[in-house]
């Protein structure tokens, strides 16, 4: 205990400071980009997040020509599991061989979930299978309870 106090002061004599009373907290973890970051690549008007959504869902939006293959990219639905409840593509309705944004359209037809909430997720087609060509949107979306 002595040779603290004596290490301390000479350390404040020096000129120093005394050594913290509690070591330095962690800085939190960046928060992951929200979808709307990616708005200058894809944009979706339909299903809009945290949407009540239901069998047969259609999808729509625009998407730089980029994102597409062979004018299509694809598109997966998921419960809250993880789970995938259905995997088609999503077709442009346009020249997709351009850097512009291209409108497209997709309908995906899934039985109803055992969970209330899921994720949409809109892929770039990535036929190199790189992953620094790889991208993707994730929606997140309710499901409507199942009806009579």
């Amino acid at each position: 205990m002595r040779a603290r106090l004596v290490a301390i002061l000479f350390v404040c004599a020096c000129g120093g400071t005394a050594p913290p009373s509690r070591p330095p907290q962690p800085e939190p973890a960046p928060e992951a980009p929200a979808a709307h970051h990616k708005s200058d690549l894809i944009r979706v008007q339909a299903p809009r997040a945290g949407a009540l959504v239901h069998s047969p869902l259609r999808v729509a939006g625009e998407a730089r020509g980029t994102w597409f293959f062979e004018a299509s990219f694809p598109v997966t639905l998921l419960d809250a599991e993880g789970r995938t409840l259905v995997q088609t593509h999503a077709q442009a309705k346009g020249e997709w061989m351009t850097e512009a944004f291209v409108p497209f359209e997709s309908q995906l037809t899934f039985a109803p979930p055992a969970t209330a909430t899921g994720t949409l997720v809109l892929a770039k087609d990535n036929p190199s299978g790189l992953p620094e060509h790889a991208d993707e949107l994730r929606i997140p979306v309710r499901f409507a309870p199942p009806g009579p």
